[in-house]
């Protein structure tokens, strides 16, 4: 039997797979492809995760949050494009889009008449920045919202068949 890891600054990584109760080995074998030494380079730090490796691990660990975490916060490209989402209750993810889509419906109108000329003027450049501020909380929010879905459906709570279907069907 392994012994349990005492480290402080646990990567998210490690962190998931001793929350599943599970060794390296354990762990390895789950995944099918990545070895228990990588796996531990990996929670140590020594190397960066590949794309394909979170992907494996958020599936099998169920826990979808990985990828995102992993893309805002190592991926080169992500670090700048990507916010990282935090895991919140359905309540509070639904209360904050609402407030969002309030705030950024008073604001509509000015939006219309900044861009009404194909062009923003200096005057304007505070309330456009504004305005794309709110619009970027209201994406956040979306995002916020499908992980709390990818993590319904990785822990079956969300029957995976009808959602898809129900995706597929709106696309």
């Amino acid at each position: 039997m392994s012994r349990a890891s005492t480290k402080e600054n646990k990567t998210v990584y490690q962190l998931r797979r001793e929350e599943l109760g599970l060794s390296r080995e354990k762990a390895s074998d789950l995944l099918e492809v990545i070895p228990p030494e990588r796996i531990e380079r990996i929670e140590n730090g020594k190397y960066t995760a590949h794309p394909d490796e979170v992907i494996v691990m958020a599936e099998k660990y169920q826990a979808p949050e990985l990828c995102n975490y992993y893309c805002s916060n190592e991926c080169e490209i992500g670090r700048q494009y990507v916010p990282e989402i935090k895991i919140k209750d359905l309540a509070q993810i639904v209360l904050e889009m609402l407030a969002s889509l309030n705030s950024i419906e008073k604001r509509r109108d000015r939006l219309i008449e900044i861009t009404a000329d194909g062009r923003i003027g200096e005057d304007e450049v505070g309330d456009f920045v504004r305005i794309q501020e709110d619009l970027e909380r209201i994406s956040v929010t979306v995002e916020t919202l499908q992980l709390w879905a990818e993590q319904k459906v990785a822990a079956g709570e969300i029957d995976l068949e009808a959602y898809n279907a129900v995706k597929q069907k709106s696309e």
